[in-house]
């Protein structure tokens, strides 16, 4: 399930601040994950956003679900096989996924990869007969899927699986890329992978970054202009990636349970975090069970404040989730 990321980035990169300019930053955008990616730089040298970018592809050449020669695509091409060995971040996103699956009660599951396919929004999309749903829903079950660590292995065990990390993957780059910065000596960065926000630091003169969190209901305008130090806002919605079949709307977040779109009474859930993974994972999971079970999730996590837009534009957030 990837995002569809509701994010309007409000930055005044180029503001003077008491007469003193700014430090001009290194800023490139790119086409990768399926979005386009800006990343804004401070203090900052060419080869660190070569290094950033370079890191980007790594890890998408190992989690991308369409590709065959991936991580992911070698364990679906032997599910029902063999176990197949996988890198160390595959395995450790994997049993994060695992950890999302029980903390959700399934909800966010990682093997939704055969409803996707069927549903296939991506390329226009399909409304499936009861058959179709019946056979993938039961290719579907995270606990099903064997890792082992301390072999470096995982194994999907029934032919016809296949995993998809759409709600995991962005947030974990983005994190891995804001790691890799901070061992260059980055200390000020706006990454952002497709509205998938993640803050290094502050603006170089000790000022917050402001972000707007844009509404679903009117693109024009803003639900909160949220000033922010070191940390990431993922949105996840259901109004951006549908298709239509006999006037009704069928969006891109698929309950693994039911085999059909989301139907929670939610057009979006952002999520303030440190961690863009967690923040990533805890909006999809929340669009997933709704609002008073995405309020407890919220609740229950180490991280993370949350704000649900429902279907009639009304706003509801966590209690710790910030007016501006």
């Amino acid at each position: 399930m990837r995002k569809t990321i509701a994010l309007l980035l409000a930055l005044l990169l180029f503001a003077c601040v008491g007469c003193e300019a700014q430090p001009k930053p290194l800023q490139r955008t790119d086409y990768l994950l399926d979005t386009v990616v800006t990343l804004t730089l401070y203090d900052a040298r060419e080869a660190d956003l070569d290094a950033a970018f370079k890191e980007i592809r790594r890890l998408n050449d190992l989690l991308d679900a369409y590709d065959p020669f991936s991580d992911l695509g070698w364990v679906q091409a032997a599910a029902g096989v063999k176990p197949v060995a996988v890198s160390p971040e595959t395995m450790e996103l994997l049993l994060f996924a695992k950890e999302m699956y029980e903390r959700t009660g399934g909800y966010l599951d990682a093997t939704v990869g055969p409803l996707i396919d069927l549903w296939d929004i991506r390329n226009g999309g399909h409304y499936p007969t009861e058959s179709e749903l019946t056979a993938a829903l039961g290719l579907l079950g995270m606990e099903d899927l064997v890792l082992d660590e301390a072999q470096g292995t995982a194994y999907l065990p029934r032919t016809g699986m296949r995993l998809d990390l759409g709600a995991f993957a962005k947030g974990y780059i983005a994190d891995k890329v804001k790691a890799l910065l901070l061992d260059r000596g980055v200390k000020s960065a706006v990454l952002d992978l497709g509205r998938n926000i993640l803050l290094i630091g502050e603006k170089p003169d000790g000022a917050p970054f402001s972000i707007g969190v844009q509404s679903p209901m009117n693109a024009g305008d803003l639900l909160r202009v949220l000033s922010l130090r070191d940390k990431s806002l993922v949105t996840s919605g259901t109004y951006e990636r549908y298709f239509e079949h006999e006037g009704k709307r069928y969006h891109h977040v698929l309950d693994p349970f039911t085999g059909f779109p989301a139907d929670r009474d939610l057009l979006a859930v952002t999520v303030l975090s440190d961690s863009s993974l967690w923040g990533d994972a805890l909006s999809t999971a929340c669009l997933l069970l709704g609002e008073e079970e995405g309020l407890k999730l919220i609740d229950a996590v180490p991280q993370g404040e949350a704000l649900f837009v429902r279907t009639d534009g009304t706003v509801v957030t966590s209690a710790g989730f910030p007016n501006s």
